[in-house]
């Protein structure tokens, strides 16, 4: 099975695990809470150029630049639940946003006739780990006319429920960053503040990511606390098929030192395929078990014999029956 094989699982695609990111953001503020309790994010429209990820595998990884310049910006989004603002595993994140002259990727007809049809960078996505964390490699977005400085991100619940929203700075960061790297941003500091930005002009305190520079890495780095629907949200058809095939359980231990256990309920006889991917989407081991009868089954995981390395992983199994075959995914956060 390829790598567009692997994603391709119905409503929920499925995503990969390689060596995270630093964590650069010891005491993030809990921005979406409020007294009481968390506060549904904004929805907000997707823009003029969304995308539909769903449909280009190939979006999935965590360094989004390819080619584009601008101030390296490592975004982190952490996904909770309305409901009790207790975090989202397994919830699929996308982001998407201009480059450092307001360009977007994969649309005609921008700035007086470009042109960037085919082109796919600054979009990608990820799952959301134990802490429903995700995180992007990325540059600083620049700005365009009409538009304040933002990053465009859709969370995926289920296959019939996603948020859509928008992201924006603080003010005073985002300017130091255009003024501190003129030659990566020639279109100088932007000239519209939040407030007078027709999306954000009804309020914004729940969207404004925190912005900061880490001397070490010269890298700066942004968080945003998310909070979506959970509970009460109708489970998409997918789902519901794959439920009457299998079920796939979370890892246990999770995070895990050297072995896990992958728990999983067979519903008829099939065969199992295991497969675990690092966050680029990079297979990196599998696991085969054939003419299992119905039932639990346990699948263990041992680093050191497959020959892998501390690191979020994402395992997908995939069970083949005389229905067809079916596919689910969770990630999972290897110690050492």
């Amino acid at each position: 099975m390829d790598k567009r094989e692997f994603l391709r699982t119905g409503g929920l695609l499925g995503m990969a695990g390689l060596l995270p990111l630093p964590k650069l953001f010891a005491g993030d503020p809990p921005a979406q809470r409020a007294a009481g309790g968390c506060v549904l994010i904004p929805s907000e429209t997707a823009g003029p150029f969304p995308l539909d990820l769903t449909d280009n595998t190939y979006y999935f990884r965590q360094d989004i630049r390819e080619d584009r310049t601008g101030a390296a910006l490592r975004m982190r989004l952490r996904i909770i639940g309305l409901e009790n603002c207790l975090p989202m595993a397994n919830v699929r994140v996308n982001i998407w946003h201009c480059d450092a002259d307001g360009v977007y990727s994969g649309y005609p007809n921008q700035q007086g006739g470009l042109n960037t049809t085919g082109q796919t960078f600054l979009r990608g996505y990820q799952l959301a780990d134990a802490n429903g964390e995700v995180e992007f490699l990325t540059i600083f977005p620049g700005w365009y006319n009409g538009r304040v400085c933002h990053i465009h991100f859709q969370v995926h619940v289920n296959s019939s429920y996603s948020a859509v929203s928008q992201l924006t700075f603080p003010i005073v960061e985002k300017q130091a960053v255009y003024t501190s790297e003129p030659a990566l941003y020639p279109n100088g500091t932007d000239p519209l503040t939040p407030s007078q930005d027709g999306i954000f002009s009804d309020g914004y305190q729940y969207q404004e990511a925190t912005l900061t520079l880490n001397d070490q890495t010269a890298e700066y780095a942004s968080f945003l606390e998310v909070a979506v629907q959970g509970a009460g949200v109708v489970t998409g058809l997918q789902e519901v098929r794959n439920a009457e095939q299998f079920t796939l359980g979370q890892n246990q231990p999770n995070p895990f030192a050297d072995r896990t256990v992958v728990p999983i309920v067979l519903k008829q006889p099939g065969d199992l395929l295991l497969e675990l991917y690092d966050l680029q989407g990079h297979k990196v081991a599998s696991v085969q078990r054939n003419g299992l009868p119905a039932g639990e089954h346990r699948i263990a995981l041992e680093l050191e014999a497959l020959g892998l390395r501390t690191a979020d992983y994402v395992y997908q199994v995939q069970v083949t029956n005389t229905n067809g075959a079916w596919r689910t995914c969770k990630r999972m956060t290897a110690l050492r």
